[in-house]
C-alpha cells in the first residue's frame, strides 16, 4: 500500500524491457561460454542491475539524486552496507525492502541464482561461477554446474530462514527480522534503525554476532558437513585461523575496551560483535567504534582487509589468500637461506600448483595500487587523510563504515558526486575481485583471435 510500488514497478519493467531487447537484438553464433566471455558476462551484468537498482530510490523520490541511488544500490548488491542516508528510518518500508534483498541477493551472486534456476545453464558456466564467487579458487561441489549452484543457494536459503527464526524468538518484528536477516547473510549491513544494531536486545545481538561468523565461512564446508565429511570440514586450516583471529581480536579489543565502559560483559559483547562485523564485512554496528582507543581502531582496519572464507558471501582479502602470502615469504626466507631448496607449499592437506600463487601474488600487488589509487582519487575532496584511506579500504574490501568521517554514527553522504562514483566502481572492484572489470574495459576482450 505504500507509493513506491509504482516506482518499484516502473524499475522492473526497465529491466525487463532490457533484457527482451537485448535478446532480441543479439544472436551469438556461438553460445559457448569460456573465461574470457565468463569475466564480460558478470562485469556487465553487475553495472546493469546497479544502474536498474538504483531506478526505485530515484522515482520515488527518497533519493531524489541518481548518483546517490546508485551508490546505495552498488553498496547494496556488493553486499558493502556503505550508506548516504542520513536517517533511514524515514524511509518507505518498501524500498527498506528491496535495499536489504540486493545484500541478500548478492552475497552468493547474482548469477550464481539464475544458474541454479534456469534449465539451460552448462557446465561451461564455471566461469561465471569463478568470476562471481571471491576466493583464489572456485570449484564444483558436484559434477554438474547446475547443482552446484542450487546447492550453494539451499545451503543459503536454510541459514537465512534459521536466522529468521531465531530473531523472532527473541522479540524482533518480522520486518525486521527478514531485513536484518538478509543483511546478515549477505554479510552487506543495511538496517533498519538509525543506530543499527545498538538498537536491539544483547541476545539478538549475540544472534547475529554468532550468524556473521557463519556466514563468513567457505560454503563448501557446509556441503561437507551435510554429506557427513564433517571430519574433512573440521580440518580445514583456513576455518580455524578464520575462528582464532576472531577469537584474539576479541579479547584484544576487550582488555582495550577496559576503561571505556563499566561492565565487562558489554565490553565483551561490544568487542566480539564489531570484530564478527568487520572481519565478515558485514557492516552492522552497536557501538560507535570511532570513538575506542587506537589499538582497538587499528585492529579493526587491519580485520577490513583481511576478512573472512574463500568461499563465503565476505570481502576482503580472504583468509585462504593471507595463509599462502604468508606460505610464500616463508618459502622465500627459507630459499634465501638455503639456495638449492625446493619448498612446496600445501593448502588444506594439499599442493597449491604454481598457477594459483602467481594468481594470489599478483591480485595483493593489484589489491595494493588499487587501494593507493582510490585513496589519492579521494583526496580530492579534502576531507582528512583518515576519512579518505578507511573510506577507500572500507569500500574496496565491502565493509561499510570506516573512521572519522565516514564511522558507524555517520554516513557517506558528505563526499561529492566523482568520490561517491569512484566509490562506487570501489565496491564493483572489490566484489568481483578486479579481473572481471578489468577484463570487461579491456578492448582485447572484444577483439576475435
Amino acid at each position: 500500500g505504500e507509493s513506491c510500488a509504482f516506482a518499484l514497478l516502473i524499475a522492473a519493467a526497465a529491466a525487463l524491457g532490457t533484457g527482451c531487447g537485448l535478446t532480441l537484438l543479439t544472436k551469438p553464433n556461438n553460445k559457448v561460454i569460456y573465461a574470457k566471455e565468463g569475466f564480460a558476462i558478470v562485469a556487465l551484468a553487475w553495472l546493469m542491475m546497479s544502474a536498474i537498482g538504483a531506478l526505485p530510490f530515484t522515482i520515488s523520490g527518497e533519493i531524489p539524486s541518481y548518483v546517490d541511488a546508485f551508490f546505495e544500490t552498488v553498496s547494496g548488491f556488493t553486499t558493502t552496507g556503505a550508506s548516504i542516508l542520513a536517517n533511514v528510518e524515514q524511509m518507505s518500508k518498501g524500498l527498506l525492502f528491496w535495499r536489504s534483498f540486493t545484500h541478500w541477493i548478492g552475497g552468493m551472486g547474482v548469477l550464481v541464482f539464475i544458474m541454479a534456476v534456469i534449465p539451460a545453464a552448462s557446465d561451461r558456466s564455471i566461469h561465471i561461477l569463478r568470476a562471481e564467487v571471491p576466493g583464489p579458487t572456485v570449484g564444483k561441489l558436484v559434477p554438474r554446474m547446475k547443482d552446484t549452484a542450487k546447492i550453494l543457494y539451499l545451503l543459503y536459503i536454510a541459514l537465512t530462514v534459521l536466522m529468521i527464526f531465531l530473531l523472532l524468538l527473541g522479540g524482533m518484528p518480522l520486518f525486521d527480522s527478514i531485513v536484518h536477516a538478509f543483511g546478515t547473510a549477505g554479510t552487506g549491513g543495511f538496517s533498519t534503525k538509525i543506530n543499527s544494531i545498538a538498537a536491539y536486545s544483547p541476545y539478538l545481538q549475540w544472534v547475529i554476532t554468532i550468524f556473521m561468523i557463519i556466514f563468513g565461512i567457505n560454503f563448501n564446508l557446509y556441503y561437507l558437513i551435510l554429506v557427513r565429511k564433517a571430519k574433512a570440514a573440521l580440518k580445514s586450516s583456513e576455518l580455524w585461523c578464520y575462528l582464532a583471529l576472531w577469537i584474539g581480536s576479541t579479547l584484544l579489543i576487550f582488555f582495550n575496551l577496559r576503561d571505556v565502559y563499566s561492565s565487562a560483559g558489554d565490553s565483551f559483547r561490544l568487542a566480539a560483535f564489531q570484530t564478527a562485523s568487520i572481519m565478515s564485512t558485514t557492516g552492522y554496528a552497536t557501538a560507535d567504534f570511532n570513538l575506542w582507543p587506537n589499538l582497538s581502531k587499528g585492529i579493526l582496519v587491519i580485520l577490513m582487509c583481511i576478512g573472512s572464507c574463500a568461499g563465503s558471501t565476505a570481502g576482503g582479502l580472504k583468509i585462504s589468500r593471507v595463509i599462502l602470502l604468508v606460505k610464500m615469504i616463508r618459502r622465500e626466507i627459507r630459499h634465501m637461506l638455503h639456495p638449492r631448496s625446493v619448498g612446496v607449499i600445501k593448502f588444506e592437506g594439499k599442493k597449491v600448483d604454481d598457477q594459483t600463487l602467481r594468481s594470489v601474488s599478483a591480485y595483493f600487488v593489484i589489491y595494493i595500487v588499487i587501494t593507493a589509487m582510490i585513496f589519492l582519487l579521494l583526496c580530492l575532496d579534502g576531507f582528512d587523510l583518515v576519512t579518505n584511506a578507511t573510506a577507500a579500504i572500507a569500500c574496496f574490501n565491502n565493509v561499510g563504515p570506516g573512521l572519522e568521517r565516514v564511522g558507524p554514527a555517520v554516513s557517506f553522504a558528505g563526499f561529492s558526486d566523482f568520490s561517491k562514483i569512484i566509490l562506487s566502481f570501489a565496491m564493483l572492484l572489490g566484489r568481483l575481485e578486479v579481473f572481471p572489470l578489468l577484463f570487461a574495459f579491456n578492448p582485447s576482450t572484444w577483439t576475435k583471435h
